[in-house]
């Protein structure tokens, strides 16, 4: 079904693979009369060409990248354009569109959220803008309809900014990134490693894109395959998937880790553009005669059955098949790793669900950038045709992705098909994926196309006794399971004719509720505040000396963004750093908050030219430690804060906030085995964290200890990549802390304090 290739690979006329191997230079030979060398190979990949038209820094070594356009949405925004105003922002430099399709709903008793839309749009107006007004569009439709581009690169502060098999390369990264483009500076990163993803074979009738991309992400997520490199998407098969098909495996790569993905366009390519009315976006794209990949991806689409990533990871996968057959057995061993996250702070519980031996499920939903795409919603309809979803537990939702959609599925019938069985048919609305709209109850088990089931993220709350819980699907065999009134069914299973009823798009919604500046900004609007979009807090710049405090330690093999921050009911608070940071950690580490700020009052001490040691006594026994070997250090020379160690931690969104709300609590640093993600890692960065990591193993401080980091900043400065520290200020307890690959401009922002200090001057 799907091969990983142990090294690279050579590709040669988009058809034949030949493995990295003494004998592939003879090969190519033989093909070719003589073989390229590596480093020209690798050049002839889509990627290379595409970044190569982006790089400004005249070193393809390493990258300094300004992207086409930007896109945001409303729990984004506002936290983008307010750093960017603190650091002189006059005008939107290139096309920038704001969606509302996160903050979409009210925040109860109160105006927070449409504030905050308020605010998008007299921005949108004053530095020259795209609005897309609430319900419209989720962020990502929007884009592949109205902003992709064949050869183009758009830069989104959300991480499922993938239009790769459009032929657009996009990244998803954190919002400060996006403010640089803003300001008219660069993304800057080493090349990436790309790895072909060679698709061959036609899928299965009832196979859709969520059980292909899930059967990747299950091949490849543990073992890092794919983790910050490219997926080029090439092969035969490419050309048996339709725009949407493709569409729906593509949004899916993230969950790889990987950068970015690109595909190779064609002629169905070419028709997504012309039904879309920018026929002139198109353009081909495909690799050289003879390309060469640091990895490559063997999938037999035809292999490919109907998949399931079980609760609380997209990789936890298997196929329904599988889970059918195995089901008491699965279902345990899920109980058993959900542990590892859950602990003893529920008692969670999926064995519950099976009824006469088959597993019945709660809830379906059909949403947002993965699964609301048309041909999703219209194989649904051709599934359900006729059918009830039942009047039992069992739910089904349809969230189409944009409003040019729905008008679409209500012109050909299947919005009706689908509301006639009992399903409802909602908006255009990225709730269901992060925990704001269609919560399952207390011990729930909701099937869903969409893009994540983290634990914690469909609207569980451990500290109050609630759990929930969320397996990915496709859309087809969502429906065959609402079908069969909840119990867990395959679409392969149904015998089911597709009627694949042709997609028309109607431009007269955007047109008639869109606001396009086209570029034009008027440095005389007003913008609207409401009274929970604040400034960032003063934030001190790198100290000589440092004092850390660990309040708290993460041992799961991941952590994701959403156990940093999580999302939800937390949404409406983006928009005001103090209130958000209210809640950091508050699912994983509930004592956090309050640790941080108690350690906090030091920091606060110094700035006011205070003892720190008198606003926390028990730092008094590490500067007595200190007097001892290392004199000298006092609240002229010395920072104080918070640190946290975690595993793995930056998994899943691109939000700044995982990062921004450690700092705005006096967060000084993380310290990690590793992490999960070039954008975490990103966001602590402009935020002036340090993103130390240590080796695996034992650790040699706990919770509570303290770090002292003499001459921290004499270590940035001199680009030194290990830092010492100490236990306790004990000389004798000695850690070496690791920092990674840092640019010039990445040393000098951790110098400064953050990126809004460093734009500051």
């Amino acid at each position: 079904m799907i091969q990983l290739f142990e090294g690279g690979a050579y590709v040669l006329n988009g058809t034949e693979i030949i493995p990295d191997s003494k004998d592939a230079v003879s090969v190519l030979e033989s093909r070719l009369g003589k073989a390229p060398s590596k480093e020209e190979a690798k050049k002839q990949t889509i990627a290379y060409g595409i970044l190569e038209a982006h790089n400004t820094s005249g070193n393809m070594e390493k990258l300094e990248i300004k992207f086409d356009k930007l896109t945001s949405h409303d729990i984004t925004f506002v936290g983008i354009i307010q750093t960017a105003r603190a650091s002189g922002l006059e005008k939107f430099p290139i096309p920038y569109v704001l969606t509302n399709c996160h903050n979409s709903l009210c925040a109860v008793g109160g105006t927070i959220n449409e504030d905050d839309h308020m605010y998008g749009l007299t921005c949108a107006k004053k530095y020259g803008g795209v609005y897309v007004p609430p319900h419209q569009a989720v962020i990502h439709q929007f884009a592949r309809e109205m902003l992709a581009a064949g050869g183009k690169m758009i830069l989104g502060s959300d991480s499922h900014t993938r239009y790769g098999a459009l032929g657009t390369m996009a990244m998803g990264e954190g919002g400060p990134e996006l403010v640089k483009q803003l300001l008219n500076k660069t993304y800057d990163i080493p090349m990436p490693g790309i790895v072909g993803v060679y698709l061959t074979g036609e899928p299965q009738k009832g196979v859709g894109p969520q059980d292909v991309a899930l059967a990747i992400i299950g091949a490849v997520f543990e073992k890092g395959y794919v983790n910050n490199k490219v997926m080029e998407f090439i092969g035969d098969g490419v050309e048996n998937l339709s725009a949407d098909f493709r569409i729906g495996i593509d949004v899916m790569t993230t969950e790889t880790t990987c950068l970015s993905s690109i595909w190779k366009t064609d002629d169905v390519i070419r028709e997504f553009y012309e039904t879309h009315g920018r026929s002139e976006d198109y353009a081909e794209l495909k690799p050289g005669t003879a390309v060469y990949y640091d990895g490559m991806i063997y999938v037999d689409l035809s292999a490919i059955k109907p998949m399931i990533a079980m609760p609380f990871h997209p990789s936890n996968t298997y196929t329904i098949e599988e889970v059918k057959e195995n089901l008491e057995d699965i279902l345990r061993d899920v109980e058993k790793k959900a542990l590892v996250s859950l602990g003893d702070a529920v008692d969670f519980r999926l064995t519950d669900k099976i009824r006469d031996g088959k597993l019945y499920v709660d809830q379906g939903i059909i949403a947002g950038c993965a699964g609301g795409g048309f041909e999703n919603i219209c194989a649904a309809a051709d599934i359900l045709k006729g059918a009830s979803i039942g009047p039992d537990e069992f739910t089904l939702s349809v969230y189409p992705a944009s409003m040019p959609v729905y008008m679409e599925l209500v012109k050909n019938g299947a919005a009706a098909t689908l509301m006639e069985t009992g399903a409802v048919m909602k908006t255009a609305f990225c709730g269901p994926c992060f925990g704001a709209g269609d919560t399952p109850s207390n011990n729930g088990f909701s099937i869903r196309h969409s893009t994540r089931n983290f634990p914690n993220r469909e609207g569980s709350k451990l500290q109050n006794g609630q759990i929930a819980s969320v397996a990915l699907m496709d859309a087809r065999s969502i429906a065959a399971t609402a079908a069969n009134k909840g119990y867990l069914t395959a679409a392969t299973e149904v015998d089911v004719k597709y009627t694949n009823p042709r997609y028309f798009f109607d431009s007269k919604i955007y047109e008639n509720r869109v606001f396009d500046s086209k570029g034009v900004a008027d440095p005389d609007v007003e913008i609207k505040f409401g009274p929970n979009i604040k400034d960032w807090p003063a934030m001190p710049a790198l100290p000589e000396h440092m004092i850390l405090k660990v309040v708290s330690e993460i041992h799961d093999p991941v952590t994701t963004t959403d156990e940093l921050i999580p999302s939800g009911e937390t949404s409406s608070y983006r928009s005001n750093p103090l209130g958000l940071a209210e809640f950091t950690l508050s699912r994983k580490d509930p004592a956090y908050v309050g640790l941080a700020k108690e350690i906090q009052v030091a920091q606060k001490a110094i700035e006011a030219g205070e003892c720190p040691a008198e606003a926390v006594p028990e730092l008094k026994e590490i500067f007595k430690a200190l007097d001892s070997w290392y004199p000298g250090v006092d609240k002229t020379n010395v920072g104080v804060g918070s640190t946290i160690f975690a595993v793995k931690p930056g998994d899943g969104s691109a939000r700044e906030q995982a990062a921004s709300c450690q700092k705005v609590l006096g967060g000084w640093a993380n310290i990690s085995n590793s992490y999960a993600t070039k954008r975490y890692r990103s966001n602590l960065i402009n935020w002036g964290m340090l993103p130390f990591l240590i080796d695996e193993g034992e650790l040699p401080f706990t919770k509570g200890d303290f770090l002292f980091v003499p001459e921290i900043r004499k270590g940035i400065e001199e680009k030194q990549s290990e830092i010492k520290a100490y236990v306790n200020g004990e000389q004798g307890r000695e850690v070496t802390l690791r920092l990674g690959a840092l640019t010039d401009d990445e040393r000098e922002i951790i110098l400064k304090g953050c990126l809004i200090n460093y734009y500051k001057g």
